[in-house]
């Protein structure tokens, strides 16, 4: 090594463009996460929080969006292009419980629990304005 000093990153939060904060903020409550704070009159900028992970949101700026017509993520490459929002990977305990309380909550899910052969099961979910969140759970090798 030269010694240089490298950039030692402390955490991300990711910041989304959202068509609607107010909605946003109902959808994660049915996902199960909590609006930490807000900011502006009204609110244009907010705080979404889930055990330690965090995510911003923007109305309007800051980032792309937009929905595609896909129904599903992953049965093609073509898929996985339609959405113009952020794909984000979430790490979780157990997919399927996620699975299943997406189910009750009427979250659109673009992706049932499946095993990838690198090793992770997801779950893909979208937000209504396109932004993927890929539910993962390493697996063991049989």
């Amino acid at each position: 090594m030269s010694g240089e000093r490298t950039v030692q990153a402390k955490f991300l939060t990711p910041i989304l463009n959202v068509s609607n904060l107010a909605d946003s903020f109902l959808w994660f409550k049915r996902l199960g996460w909590e609006t930490l704070w807000d900011w502006g009159e009204p609110p244009s900028f907010a705080c979404v929080t889930s055990g330690e992970v965090s995510i911003f949101l923007c109305e309007g700026g800051q980032g792309g969006r937009g929905k595609g017509a896909n129904a599903k993520t992953f049965d093609s490459v073509n898929d996985e292009e339609q959405d113009k929002g952020v794909w984000m990977s979430i790490w979780v305990d157990s997919v399927d419980e996620i699975h299943a309380h997406c189910l009750g909550k009427d979250i659109e899910i673009t992706l049932d629990p499946e095993d990838m052969p690198w090793g992770v099961r997801e779950l893909h979910i979208r937000h209504p304005d396109g932004h993927v969140f890929r539910i993962s759970e390493s697996i063991a090798e049989s």
